[in-house]
């Protein structure tokens, strides 16, 4: 076992581990700490504890010290810097007549590196941007496209149902989602009814979807052919997985009933009754 901080750059952003260097850290801690891309300032999101050697990527950077007042100027001053840089870049781009949305811009902690974001339908030759902005701003300088998740992410919003984006509060991760996972939680299958802002399948439908699969694995589904505990074999016409309620209709006398699933038998999962 090895013990670590977990820090996090971002809001909402992914946690990882540094060797907290004999410091004893808390959560909401501001700390300045040593990366492969030089130094940075994070939030602690969990302070001391024990992780497994094989959970850690090595090498395992440290933590510097705590953050102080200076080091919350210098944050700010960076904040300017990285509007004032966004405006250079983005009249950089229609100089050079490149086709992409320039999304976002980072200044590394100590302004040795900056990041430009980007979304584009393909790929861009940038070289010649890049050396515009080596020549501007004197120091290394990085493009990164990204996806129109990451960029949704970046940017935050409101989401339809009136929340802020799952992925900018607490997604580390995008995860797959596909439009049998609407179809499975009886859904409606229209593409933009299903999608978030950003145009991909909403990350939500995930969420649920192995409670889910789980009940559609013994529901009845409108269709089947069902028996009820006082024999009567009837065809289903309206099953709600979440509550298990079925509306079947008898085959014999075409007479409707409300039943739950627990009280019925699937015999068989086509039109035809098979008895036995």
């Amino acid at each position: 076992m090895t013990e670590v901080i977990s820090v996090k750059f971002k809001e909402g952003g992914k946690a990882y581990y540094f060797d907290p260097a004999g410091n004893t850290a808390k959560e909401g801690d501001k700390v300045i700490v040593e990366m492969q891309s030089g130094k940075e300032m994070g939030t602690v999101s969990e302070g001391n504890h024990q992780v497994d050697e094989a959970s850690i990527v090595k090498p395992l950077c440290k933590m510097l010290r705590f953050a102080n007042e200076k080091d919350f100027k210098r944050v700010e001053e960076n904040k300017k810097k990285e509007q004032e840089a966004f405006k250079i870049c983005e009249e950089m781009i229609l100089a050079n007549n490149l086709v992409m949305k320039l999304v976002d811009v980072e200044y590394s902690f100590d302004s040795s590196r900056i990041v430009f974001f980007f979304t584009a339908d393909g790929r861009v030759d940038f070289r010649e941007l890049v050396k515009d902005l080596a020549a501007k701003f004197h120091t290394r300088i990085e493009l990164r496209q990204i996806g129109v998740r990451d960029e949704a992410k970046m940017l935050g919003g409101i989401g339809i149902c009136g929340q802020p984006y799952c992925c900018k509060q607490f997604l580390n991760d995008f995860q797959t989602v596909s439009i049998k996972m609407a179809k499975e939680q009886g859904l409606s299958l229209n593409p933009t009814k299903v999608s978030g802002s950003c145009g991909r399948l909403m990350c939500c439908l995930k969420y649920e979807q192995e409670a889910y699969e789980y009940l559609n694995s013994f529901t009845p589904l409108v269709g089947n052919v069902v028996k009820t505990k006082d024999g009567i074999v009837a065809t289903v016409t309206d099953s709600s997985v979440i509550t298990g309620r079925l509306t079947i209709r008898s085959n014999d006398e075409g007479i409707i009933y409300k039943v739950h699933r627990d009280d019925v038998k699937i015999i068989s999962k086509s039109k035809k009754p098979k008895l036995d």
